[in-house]
């Protein structure tokens, strides 16, 4: 039987010495696609840091992409995140490099060695999102939309087998919004499981999938008629 992607048992999630989430359960497969929901300040962005490294499970248990979350050693995140690929709500790239420069830095920064190799995979990915085109930009001279292309060019460069998404078209327009979200459709299509924390629920409503709610400290499956 295949392992789960992601799996987390009756894990606390905390912010600092705050516990936002208790006993949380999440179980997500290979090409999965899943929302996580619920108001600002009720866990959403603790969750996936603590799933992309950034905070310890401290309780409960979890694995993500095969790493022991209860048991990740700071050494071992770096491996971690380029098995999973991360896409922010305010982009973070780096504005004093070109879009081609940006990528490259990430491919060095995890381990590429090879010139060529790197040009072709940057090509490719910034084909996948329609940005090979302006490579040679900064992302000062992009609107938002197509700086949150890049960003999830960025997120594909190691072939991920999970994007961990948080509130990817919280700072875009609704027409540049959907635009992005069917980009991202695109990619679970073609096998890359996905968790995307959003606020935006004309997005749930049109792009149908599982979705978790947080709220009260809990977390759980909504059924999806009731998202309005």
């Amino acid at each position: 039987m295949e392992q789960p992607i992601l799996h987390l048992a009756a894990a606390d999630i905390y912010q600092r010495e705050d516990l936002v989430l208790s006993k949380v359960d999440i179980t997500l497969k290979k090409g999965e696609f899943c929302y996580l929901i619920g108001k600002t300040g009720s866990g959403k962005s603790s969750l996936l840091k603590t799933l992309y490294g950034d905070l310890h499970l401290q309780e409960g248990s979890g694995t993500i992409v095969g790493f022991d979350l209860t048991a990740l050693k700071e050494q071992q995140i770096p491996f971690l995140r380029r098995k999973i690929g991360v896409v922010f709500q305010d982009f973070k790239l780096l504005n004093d490099r070109t879009v081609f420069e940006n990528l490259l830095f990430v491919l060095k920064a995890t381990g590429w060695k090879d010139s060529e190799a790197m040009r072709v995979k940057i090509t490719a990915v910034l084909e996948k999102v329609g940005m090979k085109e302006k490579h040679y930009k900064n992302p000062f001279e992009l609107s938002g939309g197509e700086q949150q292309r890049v960003a999830i060019a960025r997120a594909l460069l190691n072939d991920p087998a999970l994007i961990l998404a948080d509130e990817p078209t919280g700072n875009l327009d609704p027409k540049t919004s959907l635009e992005v979200m069917n980009l991202l459709n695109e990619i679970h299509k073609s096998g890359t499981a996905i968790l995307m924390a959003t606020h935006d629920y004309a997005l749930i409503v049109k792009f149908k999938q599982k979705t978790l709610k947080c709220e009260g400290g809990n977390l759980f499956e909504v059924v999806q008629q009731v998202v309005v």
